[in-house]
């Protein structure tokens, strides 16, 4: 079966023979996987957030949380990403997000601009963002569920808590039971 030349670069392309699973590892550095999620305050309101993930290192960025998520919000809070991402060393190759009306033309365009290609997952298939969505299910069950949120700003001091926990404290068995912040064990 031949690919193009495009086609070799994409994650999830069919590889044969018994070096199949290097290409896709070395890939997996260069994806950063990116959903919008829900929660809701004790006193009923809903707010939104949006989790970066990077899929190599599985270290994770949560935006501030807002109550009326719009396009203009989800460019901001991606500039920001694609700044902290820039800080932390990480390349970028590939964007992998849902087909969500708050992804818009600007959005795609702040990494377009960064050279990087947006992968849309097919509709109602969670499992193509999987580990995405393992992180934002983890978010009510290790941090939300003990705790009761009053506001969008206390919202955002706890979404900033768990993720730095995550990121300093969660061992990851694709990573050799390190956390993604730490090169080597302690």
């Amino acid at each position: 079966m031949e690919h193009s030349a495009r086609g070799r670069d994409r994650p999830g392309t069919r590889r044969q023979g018994p070096g199949w699973r290097e290409p896709l590892t070395a890939q997996a550095d260069g994806i950063v996987a990116a959903d919008v999620f829900h929660l809701g305050t004790a006193l009923g309101q809903r707010l939104y957030a949006m989790a970066f993930l990077e899929r190599g290192t599985r270290r994770l960025r949560i935006t501030p949380t807002t109550a009326h998520p719009t396009g203009q919000w989800a460019v901001q809070q991606v500039r920001e990403a694609t700044r902290a991402l820039a800080e932390h060393g990480g390349q970028v190759r590939f964007l992998l997000r849902d087909r969500d009306a708050k992804y818009t033309a600007s959005f795609d365009a702040v990494f377009t601009a960064e050279d990087v290609d947006i992968l849309l997952s097919a509709p109602r298939t969670p499992k193509m963002n999987a580990h995405c969505e393992r992180v934002i299910g983890a978010i009510p069950r290790e941090a939300l569920d003990h705790i009761l949120i009053m506001n969008t700003s206390h919202a955002t001091k706890v979404l900033t808590e768990f993720a730095d926990h995550y990121n300093q404290h969660r061992p990851h068995r694709s990573r050799g039971q390190l956390p993604p912040n730490a090169t080597q064990q302690a």
